[in-house]
């Protein structure tokens, strides 16, 4: 069962920085899992895939938030 989850987080890479537009490094938005995160060690699962999205390394997205939306 999917699950959607609003995350509010800061990027600490070089790259991730010079593809954002304003230079900004702060992102927030929905992300889809294709099943609801752990309460313990959800936020490593959920850095891990906007890693990937970012094509950055895990350790350089710092979660300030994250929430199961309904």
């Amino acid at each position: 069962m999917a699950a959607k989850y609003y995350t509010h987080f800061v990027t600490a890479s070089e790259s991730a920085r010079r593809a954002a537009y304003s230079g900004n490094s702060e992102w927030s938005g929905v992300v889809e899992l294709r099943h609801p995160l752990e309460q313990t060690g959800g936020t490593r699962e959920l850095r891990s895939l906007l890693a990937q999205s970012f094509d950055i390394a895990s350790e350089d997205i710092r979660i300030l938030h994250w929430a199961r939306l309904h």
